[in-house]
């Protein structure tokens, strides 16, 4: 085998460079630990890129001639720890790939590079992150450069140098940042970042961003990349870490092209936790200009960067983290951290957005009166348009909250078309539109829109319950069916989705199947009214009354203690046969202005 020259050379591949007259491996700048054996299988392996690298070609340069040594083991052990350093694994390879009984084979793209001075890690102090920055030197790419020009050494020049396929970048999708900070508290700081570069890059009309629901899916996946890319169906992806210590953040990310594995783009930043607005921002435009023929957003203004204080900064993020959850304890919870950011910064607009999304969520789901959480809603969105007017996310929030409780149909639309185009890739802004048409009785245009939200947000839980449910409000109970049987198959035990499944069923007349899915919600969901009631409903529909008046005594006595909303009441009313008392339960629910009202003119 014809070994690399031993002049000075730098190669790079991700985020990893090779120096290999020092033989020395830096990531992102930061010297690794590797044994001269280790390092010297990565030079073979680098020498020839996607090509297989026989287990005799290895022996022969590392434990040439007599050499006692159990190569194999010794072998095994120096790929190992290869892959410790690179991150990498034996089942599913980025790097080194094991092909059985022959060898191994490198899979990045490797690039020349310029040698930088590796700096060590220094142990970050209590109030910040002593990560220096990389330095660098343009005088030994230009010597090796000329070398490389010069001699073709094992046609290294034209491995390195070759033109690699263009490649268009139409989708997209950012995996979860990995949390470097070795506290498990911090995960809600990487996830909040995680959140933003998805927001940052969603503003790029041309460019169709996964939206995070469906990203923080594959959260410490190991699925290999190409797999990712096929399920969200995206011709990249975006991966990385963050390490926060004190009041310093480090941001390392990547660009790949997953379908082949190459990297295109990798870059390392280190901030201050109060220019971490800034630092997103410089994050989501470099990436913008290395993925080709779209529209790049002009960089934002420094002057125009509202200085967040990092504790209210912490505060929206471990708000956003709560709102995530979907449940009534972690909607209150995200509450108080987006008032506590608001109470620190009160002219910081996206909290009062997380305040608008919280309270229409306890709305619709019943835990909060309509009066309560729909007006907190409106006034929560004016406010943080008031602060900043092109945020899509208050522009949806509002037109929810004032098509559900100001039946302010023209108004809603209006603002729905307006969130759409400041974020096409906001999939909660279709997913609500979607929502206003079927409404409206536009059960085409309803169709179409939530099927575009979930083209963003492929495995969103709750938009493909939806994506269900305007089918059954459009009598479409077979397309229905499908498509409900097939989320619960993406989730078993999310409630929402067996509401769905089991209303199909009971509009099919197949009532003990109703009664299962029923049933099975409540038991996971603790009893709420809203699950309570789709339960009477399916008794009462199936003959058996008197268990369906036995819940609505339960729900009436219970109702003395919290909210319960007349419109379930209706259902059941409705359900019993009883159409005067479901009457004016409905009146009822009409005077508090229920979000659900709305479903009165195409509600089966």
């Amino acid at each position: 085998m014809v070994t690399m020259p031993s002049h000075p050379q730098v190669v790079k591949f991700g985020v990893f460079e090779v120096d290999l007259q020092a033989g020395e491996i830096r990531k992102v700048g930061v010297r690794q630990k590797l044994a001269s054996q280790p390092f010297q299988v990565l030079q073979v392996l680098l020498e020839h890129p996607r090509e297989i690298v026989t287990r005799e070609e290895l022996r022969e340069r590392l434990w040439p001639g007599n050499t006692f040594v159990d190569y194999e083991l010794a072998l095994k052990k120096a790929v190992n720890r290869l892959r410790e350093i690179l991150g990498d694994s034996a089942g599913s390879p980025r790097f080194i790939e094991t092909v059985p009984r022959r060898g191994y084979r490198f899979l990045g793209a490797v690039e020349a590079a310029e040698r930088s001075v590796a700096v060590p890690v220094i142990a970050a102090s209590p109030t910040g992150m002593k990560i220096p920055w990389t330095l660098t030197a343009s005088l030994a790419l230009a010597l090796l450069a000329a070398l490389l020009l010069g001699f073709n050494f094992d046609k290294l020049r034209t491995r390195i140098f070759a033109k690699t396929r263009s490649l268009e970048i139409r989708s997209i999708a950012v995996l979860p940042l990995e949390n470097l900070s070795r506290n498990s508290e911090q995960e809600y700081f990487a996830d909040g970042m995680t959140d933003v570069l998805i927001t940052n890059l969603a503003q790029i009309g041309s460019l169709k961003v996964i939206s995070r629901t469906s990203s923080m899916q594959y959260k410490q996946t190991k699925k290999p990349l190409a797999e990712i890319a096929r399920e969200l169906n995206v011709d990249a992806v975006i991966e990385g870490t963050v390490q926060r210590s004190g009041d310093r953040v480090r941001i390392t990310a990547q660009l790949i092209d997953a379908a082949n594995d190459r990297h295109l783009w990798a870059k390392s930043y280190d901030r201050e936790i109060k220019d971490v607005l800034q630092l997103e921002n410089d994050v989501a435009r470099e990436i913008t200009l290395r993925i080709g023929p779209v529209k790049v957003p002009p960089p934002a203004q420094p002057a125009l960067l509202h200085e967040v204080p990092s504790e209210a900064y912490e505060n929206y993020l471990r708000g956003r983290y709560r709102w995530n959850e979907r449940s009534e304890k972690g909607l209150r919870a995200g509450i108080g951290h987006f008032q506590k950011a608001i109470e620190l910064d009160p002219l910081y607009a996206q909290p009062y957005a997380g305040l608008a999304d919280s309270y229409i969520m306890l709305a619709n789901w019943g835990f909060l009166p309509a009066s309560e959480g729909y007006p907190n809603a409106e006034a929560a969105a004016r406010k943080a348009l008031e602060l900043d007017d092109q945020l899509a996310e208050s522009q949806a929030s509002l037109a929810y909250a004032t098509l559900l409780y100001d039946w302010d149909w023209a108004g809603a639309e209006s603002r729905f078309r307006r969130a759409i185009e400041l974020n096409p890739n906001y999939a909660t802004a279709h997913h609500y539109y979607s929502v206003f048409l079927m409404a409206a009785g536009r059960h085409s245009e309803a169709e179409q829109e939530i099927e575009r939200a979930r083209g963003l947000d492929p495995l969103s839980r709750i938009i493909n319950s939806v994506v269900g449910w305007i089918y059954y409000e459009g009598r479409n109970y077979d397309k229905a069916l499908e498509e409900c049987q097939r989320t619960v198959e993406m989730d078993p035990n999310y409630p929402p989705s067996l509401l769905d499944l089991g209303s199909v069923y009971l509009a099919k007349g197949e009532y003990e199947k109703a009664i299962a899915q029923f049933e099975r919600a409540r038991a996971l969901a603790g009893d709420t009214e809203t699950d309570l009631s789709y339960v009477a409903q399916a008794y009462a529909s199936a003959g058996s009354k008197a268990k369906a008046r036995n819940i609505l005594s339960d729900l009436e006595k219970s109702s003395e203690a919290k909210f319960v909303s007349p419109w379930e009441y209706a259902l059941i009313y409705d359900a019993l046969g009883d159409k005067n008392q479901a009457l004016a339960s409905l009146e009822k629910a009409a005077d508090q202005h229920v979000g659900w009202v709305v479903l009165i003119a195409v509600d089966p």
